[in-house]
């Protein structure tokens, strides 16, 4: 069973998580956490949880995404994961939380590789690196197969995707990593994004309107296996 604690970080309301297994061990994605207050729930969490933090899981490197980051390093001692594609996104760290009109985030922690396919233990869990480019160069989904739960970074969103007109954005290969990487999962299994409410693969499947055009209607005639939608 995975537990799921979701927090609101900093002015843009990115969304990270803590998932712990029953035993308690436990990850952060995306601490987007700034100042005191906001580290101080995390902590506060982890402790009243009997949450053990073991590893740091970021699904890109954008400003909003990482403030916690060093915080995070310095009070666990755990380990960065990371696409090295973002290590563009870490270098102009200065210069995107700029053009956001932010504080510039501490990005002077070490991290590791995270790839295609690569699994990653916290306790009894297991996440799957499933590369989701577009967004960012380096952009991933982590997903817990067993559990039926996927976070999306800000690839995906509750019906919308994410916003591929900042520097090193792409919109081709985001819709390819959508299509290609997401929609073919169960529809079940629920999406946790970056920004905003949790979701299914279902729903965006079928209803999310960036991905009208490829999810079985034809833009042209307005049918889907032969019955009329108009």
């Amino acid at each position: 069973m995975i537990k799921i604690r979701q927090f609101a970080c900093n002015p843009y309301g990115e969304r990270a998580y803590v998932v712990a297994d029953e035993a308690g061990a436990g990850a952060v994605i995306d601490p987007g956490f700034l100042g005191d207050a906001e580290t101080a729930a995390l902590d506060g969490c982890l402790s009243k949880e009997g949450i053990r933090l073991q590893v740091i899981l970021l699904t890109h490197a954008h400003f909003d995404h990482i403030y916690g980051v060093a915080h995070c390093v310095e009070t666990y001692g755990v380990p960065v994961f990371l696409h090295p594609d973002e290590a563009v996104i870490l270098r102009d760290a200065a210069l995107l939380a700029a053009d956001g009109g932010m504080p510039v985030p501490d990005t002077d922690w070490p991290w590791k590789e995270a790839h295609e396919g690569d699994t990653l233990r916290i306790g009894d869990l297991t996440l799957q690196v499933i590369e989701t480019p577009g967004h960012s160069p380096g952009s991933v989904s982590y997903y817990a197969a067993q559990e039926g739960v996927l976070f999306s970074g800000d690839t995906l969103f509750a019906g919308t995707i994410g916003n591929t007109q900042l520097r090193w954005g792409d919109y081709d290969k985001e819709i390819v990593s959508i299509m290609d990487k997401l929609m073919g999962l169960d529809g079940a299994v629920r999406v946790f994004p970056g920004h905003g409410g949790p979701t299914t693969i279902g729903d965006e499947r079928t209803h999310n309107p960036f991905l009208q055009p490829f999810n079985g209607k034809d833009p042209e005639t307005g049918w889907v296996d032969g019955i009329e939608t108009r």
